[in-house]
């Protein structure tokens, strides 16, 4: 118990102090989870909402699928990138791996079927009066796309605010494809996992403490956008 208390003493005094090593760490985490949401929202919004709206052959097993794929084990994303980002693979003269942009490339992926799920999900539950409503008004269909994109504006950013949150938590597509360089690749998550292994039990706890608080943020913003919805 003394050693707990301890440990937690020196870690919220880490965290206090403005460490340089601790926030480095927490804000290449915060960019790279951001990075990655922007990118698969980016893809995700557009396709998704036409997902959603339109019918065609095929659709409800897409959608199966992209159900299945939310549970996709993430050190199984880390492996099938890992072996196109490698040197030996097709991709491997591109030099991503171990970079930020691979752990980038790596949470998109796998956040990609959760959003596309989700709202495409929220897009088929909608007033079926909208999108009659929509074309009765002229509207062609980018402008539907953008109408539906805002009529279900908070539906989506709970949406985009879980998938951070699935981003900001995960260790192994971090690990494989970053490979928990220091000042580089190292996010919240890699490093808790390296400093506990080394008997670093104090700056691991304080980035967990970190990362509870972003986790419970998250959780907040969820709840109050949902609430409003």
């Amino acid at each position: 118990m003394d050693f707990f208390e301890a440990s937690l003493h020196a870690a919220w005094k880490l965290v206090l102090s403005g460490d340089p090593q601790l926030w480095r760490i927490v804000s290449t985490s915060l960019r790279i989870s951001l990075t990655a949401v922007a990118v698969s929202a980016l893809i995700a919004v557009p396709l998704g909402v036409l997902i959603g709206m339109r019918a065609f052959p095929g659709r409800r097993w897409l959608r199966q699928l992209l159900a299945s794929l939310t549970a996709l084990p993430t050190v199984v994303v880390g492996l099938l990138l890992y072996a196109l980002l490698s040197r030996r693979g097709p991709l491997g003269d591109w030099g991503l791996l171990y970079t930020p942009a691979a752990v980038v490339i790596g949470e998109a992926v796998l956040i990609l079927p959760l959003l596309l799920h989700w709202i495409s999900t929220l897009v088929s539950g909608a007033d079926p009066r909208l999108l009659p409503t929509l074309e009765a008004l002229g509207a062609g269909g980018f402008h539907k796309l953008w109408y539906l994109a805002s009529e279900l504006r908070a539906g989506i950013a709970a949406a985009l605010v879980t998938a951070f949150g699935r981003a900001i938590a995960e260790v192994g597509v971090a690990m494989m494809l970053g490979g928990n360089i220091a000042g580089f690749t190292r996010t919240m998550t890699t490093a808790i996992a390296l400093e506990t292994g080394r008997g670093e039990f104090e700056l691991a706890l304080a980035l967990g403490m970190i990362l509870l608080a972003v986790a419970f943020t998250v959780n907040a913003l969820l709840a109050w956008l949902q609430a409003g919805d």
